[in-house]
């Protein structure tokens, strides 16, 4: 029996796409003792030196392939539990204690990441290739202008592939009916049309002839790394700061669990107003939207690893295709320039 061809497109895709940035995960989960995590198809080990600096490694020890994450933290260097190396941040060996001068010692022998972090999460850039510098990491102005808007982190992990994560914020028509008995979608036409407009860095896909009623559009952007954005319309009762924003990341994290970042943002600057606002959120607005959040996550979960092979789409899917396309095209140009470079 012949084995079935892996089209590596689609393998690019589900691991996730290179050369760009990605949401790894909460600050709060790395501190100086390492901790292991597995992202966009590498086995990452993530510390913080003395200095409270993040750093991340392929957690493979060069020596034998035992988890550096299970060894101790010298600083910026991991050591390794099972015979003492020690790798450095930017993956070079630095001392082999049962093999001093060996040339182990001074290679760049371990994989090593780009780390930031910014709004509460931490970032890695996913290289194809070894660079010296990443690129800027260019966020959302809701996640870099404190002075101008206050947020709040969710972050979950949901059991399906990324994509289908994705495809959920990109399906404004969904509130409308999966979350409507919610105090903030609860209004709106259940049988609206849709269209695609063009941005600078992606589109936004948007109910025809209604604005500020319900969850009425979806933006998605490539700034180096991919995000989505959406405003959902708040009663009085939820506070000041106008629409409720929500801006949104997924990380594959294996081909059926994704981790899932979604900042809750007001525009709101510091004073009475903005500390009215995230008292109500910590107090009754929080538990709501982690009910909907849930509402999403059990239909996602339920969902046949297959089911995006099965489909019927019509025009409120609009902006899934276009997502999809996009998607795809970075992930068969990324193959192409991969063979191209190997040839």
């Amino acid at each position: 029996m012949s084995t079935p061809r892996i089209d590596p497109v689609d393998q690019r895709l589900e691991t996730g796409l290179q050369d760009l940035w990605h949401a790894v995960c909460p600050s709060g989960f790395v501190n100086e003792r390492p901790v292991s995590l597995q992202r966009f198809g590498y086995k990452l080990a993530l510390w913080r030196d003395t200095a409270g600096q993040v750093h991340a490694l392929e957690d493979r020890c060069p020596h034998r392939g035992a988890p550096l994450s299970q060894g101790v933290t010298m600083g910026d260097r991991l050591s390794c539990p099972y015979h003492g190396v020690e790798v450095r941040h930017d993956g070079v060996v630095v001392n082999v204690p049962g093999s001093p001068g060996c040339k182990l010692e001074g290679q760049k022998a371990t994989r090593s990441f780009h780390v930031r972090e910014v709004a509460g999460v931490i970032f890695i850039y996913n290289a194809s290739a070894p660079v010296d510098e990443p690129p800027p990491l260019v966020l959302p102005d809701e996640l870099t202008q404190d002075g101008t808007y206050s947020s709040f982190l969710c972050y979950t992990e949901w059991k399906c592939d990324y994509r289908y994560a994705l495809d959920n914020v990109m399906d404004p028509m969904h509130g409308t009916f999966l979350h409507k008995q919610s105090h903030s979608m609860a209004e709106g036409d259940s049988t609206a049309k849709f269209a695609v407009r063009p941005t600078d860095t992606g589109f936004v896909f948007e109910k025809e002839g209604q604005r500020n009623v319900n969850f009425d559009w979806t933006e998605f952007a490539d700034t180096g790394i991919h995000w989505m954005r959406l405003e959902i319309p708040y009663p009085k009762t939820g506070g000041p700061g106008g629409n409720f924003i929500i801006i949104g990341m997924v990380t594959p994290i294996s081909p059926q669990l994704s981790a899932v970042f979604f900042w809750r943002v007001r525009k709101l600057a510091p004073g009475w107003q903005r500390d009215t606002w995230r008292f109500l959120y910590r107090n009754r607005l929080e538990a709501r939207h982690w009910h909907v959040l849930e509402q999403d996550r059990v239909v996602l979960e339920q969902m046949p690893q297959d089911a995006n092979q099965h489909e019927n789409l019509y025009q409120h899917d609009l902006g899934i295709v276009r997502l999809r396309r996009y998607l795809r095209g970075q992930a068969q140009a990324q193959v192409e320039k991969q063979a191209a470079a190997t040839a």
